[in-house]
């Protein structure tokens, strides 16, 4: 499976790709403002389009996630367009996000416009990320359209669960992969029990149906939610840079290393 940092903040970039695991970024337009702001606030002489170009060359030509802020499909492909013809020449590894459903409400008349969107730029040659992926039909939907990658939310669907049962919880708190239950009953939305599960669905039926696009398993919140994506067959898992930090930790391990330094031989080291 591939790790991406979810991140906009460059330094944490750069230590993700330095660690030798990074395959790629995901990012958003707010978090871009921020971190820019961050940095001329420090007396940094900066823009946004140049702090885009250097996190697009730290990448060294894995993906990069830009997305538009455009809501209808004739605007989200020009301002698609525009993306990949301003950014990819970078490092020729710009991809579009689009949301796979841009209305606000159900019933609105937008609410195919994330498909048309992806399927012209598809047309076009320019890779998209379809994200706010929250049911594995959504994501044939946009499979089908030629996204290259599907983004389901693992994190916010286990958040939703645990809202609808009025449950207090830490974000950061291990939701089962098969599920909670409360009174009796398994939390579900539309049966899918927890944000493993929807991942994992999305994954059977890309695969099942030969379908190219990539499943990239978003919002994971801790070390267990990414080992079971991985389980589970998730082509990608994009993650702060704490959870990627986390992943390498383990008590025993920290108890070996003091059990190895405290026993060091001499002789041995003075072979090298």
């Amino acid at each position: 499976m591939k790790i991406f940092i979810d991140s906009a903040d460059l330094d944490e970039i750069k230590q993700a790709y330095a660690w030798g695991v990074a395959d790629g970024v995901t990012t958003n337009p707010s978090l871009l403002k921020m971190a820019v702001e961050k940095r001329v606030a420090k007396g940094k002489k900066l823009d946004l389009k140049t702090y885009i170009m250097q996190i697009l060359e730290t990448a060294g030509g894995t993906p990069v996630s830009l997305e538009v802020t455009k809501t209808t499909a004739s605007t989200m492909i020009t301002q698609g367009k525009k993306l990949f013809k301003l950014f990819n020449p970078v490092a020729g590894n710009v991809y579009i996000k689009i949301p796979v459903n841009p209305a606000f409400k159900a019933k609105d008349k937008s609410h195919f416009d994330g498909i048309a969107a992806i399927r012209e730029l598809a047309r076009c040659g320019i890779p998209t990320n379809c994200t706010l992926i929250f049911t594995p039909e959504q994501a044939l939907l946009a499979a089908k359209a030629g996204a290259g990658f599907v983004s389901p939310f693992a994190g916010r669907i286990d958040d939703d669960l645990r809202g609808s049962a009025n449950l207090k919880f830490d974000k950061t708190a291990y939701f089962p992969e098969d599920g909670m239950e409360i009174d009796g009953e398994v939390l579900h939305d539309n049966g899918i029990v927890s944000g493993i599960d929807l991942v994992a669905q999305c994954v059977e039926l890309l695969q099942g149906y030969g379908l190219d696009t990539e499943v990239l398993a978003a919002s994971l919140r801790n070390t267990r939610q990414v080992r079971e994506a991985a389980l589970v067959g998730a082509d990608i898992a994009t993650l702060p840079i704490g959870v990627i930090a986390d992943m390498l930790t383990h008590h025993k391990t920290s108890e070996g290393m003091e059990k190895f330094t405290a026993d060091i031989v001499p002789e041995y080291e003075a072979l090298t």
